[in-house]
């Protein structure tokens, strides 16, 4: 069998190592040059993503590429310390949590690839796919190139060409009513409680930060408003965008202007989507995966970790069943219910972000309560507990 893969970000690479290892042979197309490791936003993979990252080998990429996250801690905009959540799965031996910069992992991703002997090539960008006589699956690319394969996987993100081939009528992404930026502040981690994510409700908008092994600060903020337009972000520096920054959070406890004025900002006027139920997933030979399929908004924190499920899911089911059809019908059968769950907690996160006077004084009244009887680390194990492997047969 001959798989074909648009996308290599992290899920594209991901599934093509995980059908290596079950005896299919797969080419990444990626419409973009080869990642820069040193661009973009960070993203934290929970016990779950990470073990399935250990089914294909890979585990040791994630860890060198980031640092241990173990809770996060959530304050409210006068500096109460409101509630903490462990990131820890409750399975023995089961790793920790790590932060990295989603570029990086990417890079590492697609390097092992072709370590392994995996094909990945560049700028080709999908622009239609379609059946030959034989029923195998002609990819045409905006280069004027194609490829013919018997299986095409789209793990080409929530803009996803696949999803759209696959059905005209599928939903696209939602945005989700936030803005996302990002940012590094070098040496100011000072006495910043380590291997958490602190997380401040502030009276306009969230703000995230955490330190790293090193003494520095990674950081984010989501502000609540209309998508910004291309005209808007092509207008607007940096500088301009740090200065819109500082003033929401200036009247906020916290170290966010701090972080600010002396960061770097990686990641600006970010608009957020999400995408909730998408009905079908699979048709013939075409099959969507990751953020095609389910993209959740980042509070949830397991996009990256939902597709390196769903490659090993994939991978072991075409291994697993005699037929592509049954195989895609399988693959759906198991992860639909779990990555929709999480797609809609991820909603519900963003939302309570931006509440009004109201709502904020609500929230700092229930969090502590809802973290301390209701979300805890045991009613949290049917995310970070679930493992995929490569090893446990599929039946229809």
């Amino acid at each position: 069998m001959k798989a074909l893969i648009a996308g290599g970000g992290i899920a594209g690479p991901v599934t093509a190592m995980a059908l290596q290892q079950v005896g299919i042979d797969a080419t990444v197309y990626e419409a973009y040059p080869p990642a820069d490791p040193d661009v973009g936003s960070y993203l934290a993979i929970t016990a779950n993503g990470l073990e399935g990252l250990a089914a294909i080998s890979a585990f040791d990429l994630a860890k060198s590429a980031g640092f241990p996250t173990r809770r996060n801690v959530l304050w409210n905009h006068r500096g109460r310390r409101l509630a903490e959540i462990s990131l820890d799965s409750t399975r023995e031996g089961s790793p920790t949590a790590h932060t990295m910069k989603r570029s990086r992992l990417a890079s590492l991703l697609q390097e092992e690839a072709v370590r392994r002997g995996i094909r990945v090539e560049y700028g080709r960008r999908l622009a239609d796919a379609a059946l030959d006589p034989d029923g195998r699956v002609n990819a045409t690319f905006q280069d004027g190139g194609d490829a013919t394969g018997d299986l095409l996987i789209g793990a080409d993100g929530i803009q996803s060409a696949v999803r759209q081939i696959i059905d005209p009528n599928a939903p696209t992404g939602r945005y989700v009513g936030l803005t996302n930026f990002g940012g590094f502040t070098a040496g100011a981690a000072g006495d910043i409680e380590p291997e958490a994510w602190h997380m401040i409700f502030g009276r306009s908008a969230f703000f995230g930060y955490t330190a790293t092994p090193q003494g520095d600060v990674v950081w984010f903020a989501n502000l609540p408003r209309p998508m910004i337009t291309a005209e808007e972000k092509a207008a607007t520096s940096l500088d301009d965008w740090k200065r819109q920054l500082i003033k929401v959070f200036a009247s906020d406890t916290g170290p966010a202007v701090e972080l600010i004025e002396s960061g770097e900002l990686e990641l600006a006027a970010d608009n957020t989507h999400d995408l909730g139920h998408v009905p079908t997933w699979h048709r013939g030979p075409m099959v969507i995966i990751g953020d095609a399929a389910h993209a959740p908004a980042p509070s949830s924190g397991q996009g990256a970790s939902m597709a390196i499920e769903d490659a090993i899911v994939l991978a072991r089911s075409l291994h697993d069943l005699p037929t592509i059809h049954e195989a895609l019908k399988a693959y759906d059968e198991e992860r639909r219910q779990r990555v929709e769950k999480i797609v809609a907690w991820g909603a519900r996160g963003s939302s309570h972000k931006t509440p009004g006077p109201v709502g904020r004084l609500t929230r700092d009244l229930m969090l502590p309560l809802l973290f301390k009887y209701a979300i805890t680390e045991k009613s949290m194990g049917w995310m970070y507990d679930y493992r995929v492997r490569l090893d446990h047969s599929v039946t229809i």
